[in-house]
């Protein structure tokens, strides 16, 4: 997302303002949370409560990519088209579609046999995948994917670089945990951020292979549509609970740092 290799990223500025987007709005949701309890209990709607979820879906979530657009829009003038075209840029179609379609396919086989379905139809996760789509992957994957991880990669060997985004972004959602409505509210922490730890590495080298956001996005969205047909809390939250957990993320997490080798070695 950042194209400028003459210039060096303001990764402060970019940290900055997720910081403070971060901080403003999640108060502003702890505010209203009351709102969404009383609709978990009642299911009526309140006005409080339309306000509560549109900042959920407008302007927490959505905080990477906020704070990228500002950070271009200040830096390099950007137009919302030229954003979106960076975001869609995919130049190695045939590795792209390979490689983020072999992670998504490890994900859905360990849903397969290790998940528990929660009795929606199945037609369900296609549709929360559309969703997800713009709402979580091009919200979240063009801030932490196309601008952060490529940008301390300069910095930083690949190992270091990814481990710190996976901190980052493990801290970001940790507000979650204090609102009793969410989905995380009462998970393990430790499992949580032990699955950040490992998708952030996955999602890093299909980045570094692709050279494509919109990949990351795809993976992304794909790993959270999973939780609109399976239990996502017993599937992912709860881990490591057996021995197929471990293998699975073993087995992502050892690909994704083989895919970051070979790539490497490429370039050298």
């Amino acid at each position: 997302m950042w194209v400028d290799e003459k210039k060096k990223a303001p990764i402060i500025d970019y940290l900055g303002w997720i910081l403070f987007l971060s901080v403003f709005f999640e108060l502003l949701m702890l505010i209203l949370e009351p709102s969404s309890i009383k609709n978990v209990e009642t299911g009526k709607l309140s006005f409080s409560y339309v306000v509560y979820a549109t900042i959920g879906i407008l302007f927490t979530t959505p905080g990477p990519v906020i704070a990228l657009f500002i950070l271009l829009r200040k830096e390099e003038k950007i137009t919302v088209k030229e954003f979106i075209k960076r975001f869609l840029y995919t130049p190695k179609i045939i590795k792209t579609v390979l490689i983020t379609g072999l992670f998504c396919l490890c994900a859905l086989l360990f849903a397969i046999f290790c998940g528990e379905l929660n009795g929606s139809p199945l037609y369900m996760m296609p549709l929360g995948f559309l969703i997800m789509l713009p709402f979580v992957g091009f919200a979240e994957e063009t801030g932490w994917r196309g601008f952060l991880q490529p940008m301390l990669e300069k910095r930083f060997p690949f190992p270091v670089a990814t481990t710190i985004v996976a901190v980052i972004w493990c801290v970001w959602h940790f507000p979650i945990w204090l609102q009793p409505t969410s989905n995380h509210y009462g998970d393990s922490m430790i499992g949580f951020a032990i699955n950040i730890f490992v998708w952030t590495f996955v999602a890093a080298a299909i980045y570094k292979s692709t050279k494509s956001v919109l990949a990351c996005a795809i993976y992304h969205s794909f790993i959270n549509s999973i939780g609109a047909i399976y239990d996502w809390n017993k599937l992912f939250d709860s881990y490591p609970n057996s021995n197929t957990a471990y293998i699975y993320f073993g087995i992502i997490f050892i690909a994704a740092l083989v895919i970051w080798y070979t790539e490497d070695r490429e370039a050298k």
